[in-house]
């Protein structure tokens, strides 16, 4: 049975991490809402999102390099710094009346090109923090925390801001990044990756090593292109969720905050219940599950426009969202060997996250040309057809096959960080 006694450098993550989220939270819905005051086109209301995400697709691998050679804990305090930074400019320039599309624009992309230290850095310091058998539930009590304070208390307390003063959510939002950013260094340890000493490959080998071996893991880069094709129609769908809560729904700014917490109480369910899930019928069939019921949960959105049952839709898709992220997220900490980490998470980002512009971009123009519903009903048609193929690749058999050569290198000291990637017996 798993410990869970987590230690108090997994306590000081987590608050760091809670207390960033609500204010991320809060800009969750204060972003799109600031969008559609300023257009109602729904191709510039996505490229608000597509800035977002695009960095992962442009320094996803240079952020896992950079992860793999710095102390983790300080990469994770100068990040929240500058988003810090990012926010309280975006909360002062609104108080000065200065708005506009092109302002969102270059604010999401720079808290998205962030995002893709801090979020592998986190992701990558959490294994010096708690022991394997851990790291089910210490992901579950993260993603637990992100969910209920990014989407449940965040929406509702960002619309309602974002009714009072513009610039309030963003105000909000950068006090939580500066106090994540104070909590985060005071971890107690060194948490630089391990290195030969005298190691001197370049940032673009660095990079090249991650990648090889990520594509040499059959099982690792099956889970990379679901998130991937996953993340495309997703994004595509949700990216217009704020016009259709409007325009189809006829929701009101607070009723559209509301209703981003439903989808946060089936994640929250989800959170606690991915580790007993999967030791009751294992991960594979337990993230083939999550993947369908999460693709099943977009065409409702397209057949019926009705609020409570979209709403339903939403906390079944969370549900199935983060079984999935609990699960993969544990697999790659306990594959993957430490002095790697950074640089495979990064290459497994690039493929499973690097898609989301290109499916906010593809969003905005099929709802211009087919209508508003149309989004959801393209995500969900694709993302049954990609349960179906993951079914077929992710099973229980395969995930046991690689746990077992991963702690058999491991027990044997097989160096896992050579340039040709991992053991390919057993991982076919």
């Amino acid at each position: 049975m798993a410990r869970t006694s987590l230690g108090g450098n997994f306590h000081r993550l987590w608050t760091a991490g809670a207390v960033s989220n609500l204010g991320d939270g809060v800009a969750l819905a204060a972003m799109p809402l600031l969008a559609v005051s300023i257009s109602h086109d729904p191709t510039t209301v996505a490229s608000v999102t597509a800035a977002g995400t695009l960095p992962w697709l442009l320094f996803s691998l240079l952020g896992g390099a950079i992860v793999d050679r710095v102390d983790r804990r300080r990469a994770m305090g100068v990040v929240d710094g500058f988003r810090f930074a990012a926010m309280a400019l975006l909360g002062f320039a609104l108080v000065t009346g200065v708005e506009s599309i092109a302002l969102l624009v270059i604010v999401s992309f720079s808290l998205g090109m962030a995002e893709t230290v801090f979020d592998n850095a986190s992701q990558s310091i959490l294994p010096s923090l708690v022991t394997d058998d851990q790291l089910e539930t210490a992901n579950g009590r993260l993603e637990g925390a992100q969910i209920v304070a990014n989407q449940f208390a965040g929406p509702p307390l960002g619309a309602w801001l974002f009714g009072l003063a513009a610039s309030a959510p963003f105000f909000l939002d950068a006090a939580s990044f500066g106090f994540a950013a104070l909590l985060v260094l005071t971890l107690r340890g060194s948490f630089r990756a391990p290195r030969e000493e005298h190691d001197t490959a370049s940032v673009r080998a660095d990079i090249a090593e991650g990648v090889r071996w990520l594509f040499a893991h059959r099982l690792l880069r099956s889970l990379a292109i679901a998130l991937g094709v996953m993340n495309l129609v997703g994004m595509a769908a949700m990216t217009m969720l704020v016009l259709y809560a409007k325009d189809v729904l006829h929701l009101t700014n607070t009723q559209f905050g509301l209703l981003l917490t439903t989808e946060a109480a089936g994640a929250v369910l989800g959170s606690m219940m991915a580790a007993r899930l999967a030791r009751r019928f294992g991960n594979g069939v337990t993230l083939t599950v999550a993947i369908t019921v999460s693709a099943a949960s977009f065409l409702v959105p397209a057949l019926w426009a009705q609020p409570v049952a979209v709403a339903a839709s939403l906390a079944i898709g969370g549900f199935g969202g983060l079984v999935w992220n609990v699960l993969t997220v544990s697999m790659r900490q306990s594959l993957v060997p430490d002095a790697l980490l950074g640089r495979v998470n990064s290459a497994y980002r690039l493929f499973g996250w690097g898609t989301m512009p290109l499916g906010a971009i593809s969003g905005g123009l099929i709802a211009d040309a087919f209508g508003l519903r149309a989004p959801f009903l393209v995500a969900g048609v694709v993302a049954l057809m990609l349960a179906a193929w993951v079914s077929t690749r992710v099973t229980n058999r395969s995930i046991d096959r690689a746990r077992r050569r991963a702690q058999a290198d491991a027990t044997a000291g097989t160096d896992r960080t050579t340039r040709d990637g991992p053991a390919q017996d057993g991982i076919k």
